[in-house]
């Protein structure tokens, strides 16, 4: 009996492979470039080479599975909402065919929303996919990740800016992807739970833009600045970055979502939605290495 992880090459499904591993768990990856695994297999993982939207790639990982994590890949083409929820009824028929029982779906705050809320509005049906099927199903439904302010590595660098549409006011819940894959393993692997929940993972406390900005200007040794700009600003500085339309309108639209309320948590942190990675921890071992290297280009 193993567990299988559909997504082995990303910044949360290679840390849970690692660490199941680590565990002495089997575990089956499914991943297109075997090159891409080789050293998972090498460690001990079951490779089923094929992609996710095949039938019977999913069926050969699933036979005999005990468990699914599943993680609907970042956004690459224009329908991706239905691409995701088509996907993941297809590998919710495989999870029934083959009767897994449990399965550990990622998702994100403000999925409970459904529709308007960018490439998070492909989560709920994902999640029901999943809950429809198979008796035990804990949704994960994780904050923003600290691994986004990569994304403003260019600003930070040059300007000591971070840019954003989210009121300065408005705090949320900020959370390492590493964490997530450990939150990940610690559920996979705890038989004690049963039926369907949604679980948050909001890292160690909710914060604001220029509460991050103060912290990233003492770990940068930089100041830092955040500065609030309009939607239709920020959709014009994603295609000026270059990002395609589709995708600049879906950000857009989630940052929409954020300002409205609609990316609210709706589970409240507690002990167990709590993670221990501080923004300060994430900046000083992964963020600073970045921003350094983009100043000295």
């Amino acid at each position: 009996m193993s567990i299988v992880i559909n997504t082995p090459n990303g910044n949360i499904g290679r840390p849970l492979v690692q660490k199941l591993l680590g565990q002495g768990r089997k575990v089956t990856i499914i991943s297109r470039s075997p090159e891409k695994v080789a050293d998972l297999v090498k460690q001990g993982a079951k490779l089923v080479q094929g992609s996710i939207e095949d039938k019977a790639t999913l069926d050969a990982a699933l036979n005999g599975a005990e468990a699914l994590f599943w993680l609907s890949p970042p956004p690459t083409q224009p329908d991706f909402v239905t691409w995701a929820a088509n996907v993941a009824q297809q590998a919710a028929a495989s999870v029934k065919a083959h009767g897994v029982k449990r399965v550990v779906v990622l998702s994100s705050v403000g999925a409970q929303n459904g529709p308007g809320s960018g490439p998070v509005s492909a989560l709920k049906p994902v999640e029901e996919a999943f809950k429809a099927v198979a008796p035990n199903v804990t949704s994960l439904r994780a904050g923003f990740f600290m691994e986004n302010f990569l994304r403003d590595v260019h600003g930070l660098a040059k300007a000591g800016h971070i840019y954003n549409a989210t009121p300065p006011e408005k705090t949320f819940p900020m959370v390492a992807v590493a964490d997530i894959a450990n939150k990940a393993a610690e559920v996979l692997t705890d038989a004690s739970w049963t039926g369907h929940r949604n679980l948050g993972v909001h890292g160690p406390r909710d914060i604001t833009y220029p509460e991050a900005a103060a912290i990233l200007t003492q770990v940068l040794g930089q100041p830092v600045k955040y500065v609030q700009v309009g939607l239709e600003d920020l959709r014009s500085g994603m295609k000026g970055a270059g990002l395609p339309a589709w995708m600049a309108d879906a950000f857009t639209e989630m940052y929409g979502a954020v300002k409205d309320g609609r990316m609210d948590a709706a589970e409240p942190r507690s002990k167990e939605t709590t993670t221990p990675t501080t923004l300060a921890e994430f900046a000083a071992t992964v963020l600073k290495p970045v921003v350094e290297q983009a100043r000295a280009s």
